[in-house]
């Protein structure tokens, strides 16, 4: 792996990933990184949001090596994931050329609203040690009937939700003692307002993650 930006093929088309982070061979100060996040986006939007940026920032910060992902349907311009089981599965080969190139480092996946869904359905499959759910779009605005609370349940390792108090989505509530749920007063959907309290939030909880290798 390299600091530059990479293409990777999937079933879905080509996915753009951006590295950092301590890279797993080698820098100055000789150290491998700790364990591996791998950070998304929502629909139609970009993998440089503040909340995402915080995220990383502290996960580099605790000894990561980082990955922002753009996903196939980002990367030929629709502004809609699609099939959810489309999308799923290119995630999945995402990191698993991922996981060859890092070796056997915990993984912790990260993404916002449409890319928190997408890292709880899979983060079983990949084996991650915990998922970060920013903006979990807990159902669409005006229906929480339609609630999709599952996918938080299903991703069968430690959620960290963060969620805004005004989000039109809703918020998940903690379930069953894996599913930790950070409200932060006065922010919306984007998480845009204070990325301080995000990373804050982040920190504490990546610290508490069984199965990290924090110094």
């Amino acid at each position: 792996m390299n600091s530059e930006t990479v293409e990777i093929e999937t079933s879905a088309g080509p996915a753009h990933v951006q590295l950092g982070g301590r890279r797993p061979d080698g820098r100055p100060d000789g150290k491998a990184p700790a364990f591996l996040l791998v950070a998304t986006h929502g629909a139609g939007g970009t993998p440089d949001t503040k909340d995402v940026l915080a995220v990383t920032a502290v996960a580099e910060e605790l000894g990561a090596a980082t990955v922002l992902v753009t996903q196939p349907y980002r990367v030929r311009g629709a502004r809609a994931p699609g099939s959810a089981a489309r999308q799923d599965q290119a995630w999945t080969e995402i990191i698993g050329w991922l996981r060859e190139e890092t070796g056997g480092i915990p993984l912790v996946q990260c993404g916002r609203s449409n890319g928190a869904r997408v890292a709880c359905r899979t983060a079983r499959a990949a084996g991650a040690a915990g998922v970060i759910a920013l903006a979990f779009p807990l159902h669409p605005p005006g229906h929480p009937e339609k609630t999709r609370s599952g996918e938080l349940s299903a991703a069968g390792a430690p959620v960290l939700v963060v969620n805004g108090d005004r989000d039109p989505f809703g918020i998940p509530a903690e379930e069953n003692g894996s599913t930790k749920v950070v409200v932060l007063p006065g922010e919306t959907h984007s998480l845009a307002k204070a990325p301080a309290a995000i990373g804050d939030a982040v920190a504490a909880w990546l610290r508490a993650l069984p199965g990290l290798p924090l110094s």
